[in-house]
């Protein structure tokens, strides 16, 4: 029986990591030690038999594909729906920002999102609703073979809440750290494994809390 690998990759620490904005669609870099984060990665995934490399096409996504690929001697390949969250008229602001800007929306609660959404945005069935038939795609073409996405914290809690059959009310319980990585494993017959959940060779640096 063939298994399809996914090495799922939280990208690294970004550059405005400290104010604590609802970033979403917003393109922002990494910092120094986000690029620190996906070289490390990139040599404990050296070895593995990657084939192909997706990320979103968002800056701090891009970047840490890109360090992986050419580790891999592969190309990375953007993909617009892996995009994190889009969180409408509160795109780049703080909580604090968002509900002096429109106190309508004072009451809004990050974990409510699986059923609530800011105006203009989306809500946790949304973003399921792009990623995950994206994902499927990629994993037909790529069945049997290990492959790599380097995409956001909302993006790797839609994919591993469908992985463990998990409501999406239960996104918010899944940890998902700057330059994490989680391994699943895909059968034909449609079972789905987790092997590694928020690992990878940067848990020092996040046990260590430098960042």
């Amino acid at each position: 029986m063939k298994i399809t690998r996914l090495y799922l990759i939280r990208h690294g620490q970004v550059v405005n990591h400290h104010e604590l904005r609802y970033t979403g669609h917003t393109d922002v870099d990494i910092t120094n030690l986000g690029v620190q984060q996906m070289e490390n990665l990139a040599d404990a995934l050296s070895e593995t038999g990657i084939t192909a490399v997706y990320s979103s096409d968002l800056t701090r996504a891009v970047k840490g594909a890109e360090i992986i690929a050419e580790r891999l001697n592969l190309k990375a390949k953007k993909v617009h729906v892996f995009r994190e969250l889009y969180l409408g008229r509160w795109e780049g602001l703080t909580r604090e920002e968002g509900v002096a800007r429109f106190p309508d929306e004072a009451d809004f609660r990050y974990r409510d999102l699986a059923t609530t959404r800011i105006k203009g945005g989306e809500n946790l069935q949304d973003l399921r609703n792009r990623v995950i038939p994206a994902l499927n795609t990629i994993l037909k073409e790529h069945h049997g073979e290990h492959i790599c996405m380097v995409v956001h914290g909302g993006v790797n809690r839609v994919i591993l809440c469908d992985a463990m059959g998990l409501p999406l009310e239960n996104f918010f319980r899944i940890e998902q750290d700057y330059g994490c990585m989680n391994v699943i494993e895909y059968f034909e017959d449609g079972i789905k494994v987790i092997k590694l959940l928020n690992g990878g060779p940067n848990q020092e640096l996040r046990v260590t809390k430098i960042y």
